[in-house]
């Protein structure tokens, strides 16, 4: 058994400064000590693969991420592990908890089957993995070899963390909580209701580009969204999002917290948006200041056949205000939209645009692969921040 603090400092030597998940009982003395550090932050994701997410946003955006989860949570973080970190090549280093240990402590019954497929499931998933070390002397070499095949792979590294492997740490402090703020809101905008009267989702990134500075960053929600973008102007600072639906807010809140010169806006979808609301909660309460969440809302499933969503009956806007984002603005036109996002307001933004269903019929795919694309984006930042730090 070792102690919170030689983990977490020795990973904090390394670079790892982010800590993010879904609360386990054997991961709770880590949660308590970054809590309680200074020097270290904590986010709370509603689900594990909302974890994935925003380490792999600050991974990218140059910070090195812990995702925490327990081994009842591993499916749910298998669509950005598996369409997201190794498609992008992005490396983030995991902490899964062993409960329903085969032949270990006893545990509830529901651990059962997922204790015996715990590390299968990451092996499959081409995750290297290794037990977490429970002597002091083994940390800094299980966090070396972690990093070690992290920068060898490009791919995400996992602890299998056994019950009893870390002492407990009594929380001190208490994270603050956010008062729900008086939120700006344009909810007396009404959208067209004839859907024609619409503009398209092209029509409405034409907008966004021209809104766009070349020292933002953009992150397109998978499926149609992304592929529009690329199609209306492909530009370096824009990541275009496939598979891992509804991850693209949390993966854009990790590079906003990780880039905090930088504003990040991401275009997310009806559909994706619903499969993963609690990113609301959790991009509400951490309220990034440099952060623009647009929804470009069809109200179908464009993508795959123009299925209805249900977002025809549910304001989102309100959802969004509900969890706490500062300001939600509802733009009707995409002269609206274009105006709301050159604007360069501080806080916490949510942008609601109702558009007609429908894309391109000659709509190409991106010829650049997806490592390309988090490559030129790397390369773009690190690129910007030199010249910054030549001006200075």
């Amino acid at each position: 058994m070792i102690e919170a603090k030689s983990f977490v400092e020795t990973a904090k030597l390394a670079g790892f400064s982010l800590y993010t998940g879904v609360p386990c009982s054997y991961v709770k003395p880590f949660i308590n000590y970054v809590i309680d550090s200074p020097d270290l932050s904590y986010i709370g994701a509603a689900n594990e693969g909302d974890a994935v997410a925003i380490a792999s946003g600050a991974q990218l955006g140059g910070k090195r991420a812990i995702a925490m989860m327990q081994n009842s949570g591993l499916g749910n973080a298998v669509s950005p592990l598996t369409s997201l970190n190794a498609i992008f090549k992005i490396p983030t280093l995991l902490i899964v908890t062993l409960r329903g240990e085969p032949g270990g402590p006893k545990d509830e019954p529901q651990h059962e089957l997922m204790g015996q497929i715990t590390t299968k499931m990451l092996e499959t998933m081409n995750v290297g993995w290794s037990y977490f070390p429970t002597e002091e002397s083994e940390v800094a070499g299980a966090i070396e070899k972690a990093v070690s095949h992290m920068a060898k792979t490009d791919l995400p590294y996992a602890f299998v963390m056994k019950k009893d492997s870390v002492a407990p740490h009594k929380l001190t402090s208490r994270p603050a909580a956010r008062e729900l703020l008086p939120a700006s809101s344009s909810a007396e905008v009404a959208f067209p209701a004839n859907v024609a009267e619409r503009p398209s989702r092209t029509e409405a990134l034409h907008a966004v580009q021209r809104a766009i500075r070349p020292e933002d960053l953009v992150v397109a929600t998978t499926g149609y969204t992304g592929r529009e973008l690329y199609a209306c102007d492909d530009r370096p600072n824009q990541l275009y999002m496939v598979g891992s639906m509804g991850c693209a807010s949390t993966f854009g809140l990790g590079l906003a917290w990780a880039r905090p010169d930088r504003r990040v806006v991401v275009l997310d979808g009806d559909g994706a948006l619903l499969m993963r609301m609690g990113c609301l909660a959790t991009i509400g309460y951490e309220r990034p200041a440099n952060l623009v969440h647009v929804l470009l809302d069809n109200e179908a499933h464009d993508s795959t056949g123009t299925q209805s969503t249900v977002t025809h009956s549910v304001d989102l806007g309100a959802c969004a205000r509900a969890c706490g984002y500062p300001s939600v603005e509802r733009v009707a036109s995409t002269e609206d939209l274009e105006k709301a996002l050159a604007g360069r307001a501080e806080g916490l933004r949510f942008l609601h645009l109702k558009t007609k269903p429908g894309a391109p019929a000659d709509l190409p795919r991106p010829k650049v692969t997806p490592r390309e694309v988090a490559t030129r984006l790397r390369a773009h930042l690190d690129s910007d921040s030199k010249t910054k730090g030549a001006s200075t």
